[in-house]
């Protein structure tokens, strides 16, 4: 039901900007999605378009954005098109009165990332960025697992997002990887780190790092750490949770252990008379995670937060938390790993 107490079974109508890279992807789920009709797909290639005539026959094509936001009847708006666009994009699409999907990150600067949350909230649009991994059905176990206190208070987390390509030539690796790590980061604590310190190192393209290490110093002395890259000889989608209770592992490249929970812990019993530390080796367990495509899921609450009038679980302001961490991180890659404070927004 929306906010008037009304049932909302009515199609979404929507149309697509961008049919690159993640825009196919985008067009399969929303055009098989019950209770959506993709009525545009929109590029700026000719070429690109053809190829989406012959794939979603029955959807229309658009070389320009204006045309989709023309139509009284085009509800929302999802954005795959190139990072340094979707501020601009966005910011069109929601001054036309559309509900805005945006793919990661949400703007290239902070101070635009806080315009399109403003002008979303200002204009009663929704307004959610395509933090991918947060649909996760292996993301959603461990927030709950977390969230129930089974692992004890949280102590430190690290990612690893490596490969060999895909390289860009438009953004560093940190831009192009890191927004994954750092919005489950956010999402699974719930707090925004005070500073991050992050060095990297380009080796293909003077400019463009293609490794970075980054930490994230949140409060009560809990550490983020991330690795990313596009020049590793490891395939490595993985998280590590270190809890003082429990131990988790995502491993997202495991097709039948996605979870790993480990009841592990070191203590002391009494610190104060020098006893030894105590080292608590326990079972491992893998359990049981219903699977269902993240992307899918995404779509479909997406398409649930139009008709419900509801706030998205990667909403603006999860976006834009994302592109401070992200913008700090920068910085700080400017400045040779100098600690960096998230700006105010």
């Amino acid at each position: 039901m929306n906010r008037r107490g009304v049932l909302d079974n009515r199609d979404v109508v929507i149309g697509i900007i961008g049919y690159g890279y993640w825009g196919p992807n985008l067009c399969r789920n929303f055009f098989e999605l019950d209770g959506v009709r993709l009525k545009y797909i929109c590029d700026s290639s000719q070429e690109k378009l053809d190829e989406a005539g012959r794939r979603f026959p029955r959807v229309e094509l658009a070389t320009e954005i204006q045309t989709v936001l023309d139509d009284d009847e085009v509800e929302a708006v999802v954005m795959a098109s190139s990072a340094v666009t979707h501020y601009p994009l966005a910011k069109r699409a929601l001054l036309a009165g559309k509900h805005v999907m945006v793919e990661k990150p949400l703007s290239l600067e902070v101070e635009q990332g806080r315009e399109l949350v403003d002008l979303a909230e200002k204009n009663g649009r929704i307004l959610m960025v395509g933090h991918l991994l947060i649909y996760h059905p292996a993301v959603d176990y461990l927030k709950k697992y977390l969230d129930s206190g089974e692992a004890g208070e949280f102590c430190y987390i690290y990612s690893q997002r490596l490969n060999l390509g895909r390289l860009r030539r438009d953004e560093n690796c940190l831009w192009s990887l890191a927004p994954h790590d750092i919005s489950v980061m956010l999402y699974l604590f719930e707090i925004e780190p005070e500073s991050v310190v992050a060095r990297g190192a380009s080796y293909l393209q003077d400019g463009l790092e293609d490794v970075v290490f980054c930490t994230l110093y949140f409060p009560g002395k809990k550490i983020g750490n991330l690795h990313v890259s596009w020049l590793d000889p490891h395939k490595t989608r993985k998280f590590t949770i270190v809890g003082k209770e429990k131990m988790l592992v995502f491993d997202d490249m495991s097709t039948d252990e996605k979870v790993r929970v480990f009841d592990k812990r070191a203590y002391y019993l009494d610190l104060e008379l020098g006893n030894e530390p105590q080292i608590h080796y326990g079972d491992q367990t893998v359990p049981f995670i219903r699977w269902e495509e993240p992307l899918r899921k995404e779509c479909a609450h997406f398409r649930d937060c139009v008709r419900e009038e509801k706030k998205p679980l990667s909403d603006g302001e999860q976006g834009l938390r994302v592109v401070k961490v992200l913008s700090a991180a920068t910085k700080s890659l400017e400045l040779n790993g100098q600690p960096v404070a998230l700006e105010k927004a």
